[in-house]
């Protein structure tokens, strides 16, 4: 199998991590979906990354597409239960990783755009849209040492990989201040070798 993403995406990041965690062989390949040469219309319609392409050249694209099929591929040390609320649960925290993310790199991207086109409404909108999400984290994860109870799953994984981003890329919400329970939390994933070994280049 082959992954095509940046080393900057916490979508990407999110699937670098379940492969490192679920031991797979993966080749890795990066690609700018902004240059004027990226290959990864090729892998996806909606050239977008992280795309994984299979050994039969079958693409899979959208994160939570990849990581569902990755921790089917080995099932042991499952992040994602099996079925019924439990599983609901952990893709509903995987969900609400992603949703800090989108909106996130909405803002980003909008001041990215020349001063004068930049719409501070929208950059308002989605901020409120990030700091609600990590208010809501924040109140979901209480005291708990992981996202869903005791064990360590694709939730925390999602949920870490876009306040990290935030905290790369939107550095005045500084939720750790904020947020206690969150610092506490990240302090421990974080440390983890797979966080480590994906951490983007500058963050």
């Amino acid at each position: 199998m082959k992954l095509i993403s940046s080393l900057t995406t916490p979508y990407g990041r999110k699937v670098r991590i379940v492969i490192a965690e679920k031991h797979l062989d993966v080749e890795w390949h990066e690609e700018n979906v902004w240059a004027a040469d990226t290959t990864v219309g090729l892998y996806n319609p909606l050239t977008k990354i992280p795309v994984l392409v299979l050994d039969d050249g079958t693409t899979l694209y959208d994160s939570r597409v990849i990581v569902e099929y990755l921790d089917g591929v080995a099932p042991v040390s499952r992040l994602i239960p099996e079925g019924g609320r439990e599983r609901a649960m952990v893709k509903r925290w995987e969900a609400l990783g992603d949703g800090i993310a989108d909106a996130g790199i909405a803002v980003f991207l909008e001041r990215k755009r020349p001063a004068e086109l930049q719409s501070q409404d929208w950059i308002a909108r989605q901020l409120g849209k990030v700091e609600s999400g990590i208010a809501g984290a924040a109140r979901e994860m209480g005291d708990r040492k992981f996202c869903h109870g005791e064990t360590y799953t694709l939730g925390d994984i999602s949920l870490a990989c876009s306040l990290l981003w935030v905290e790369f890329r939107l550095p005045e919400i500084n939720w750790r201040e904020t947020y206690p329970n969150l610092r506490a939390w990240i302090e421990r994933i974080e440390a983890r070798r797979e966080f480590i070994d994906t951490k983007p280049p500058g963050s």
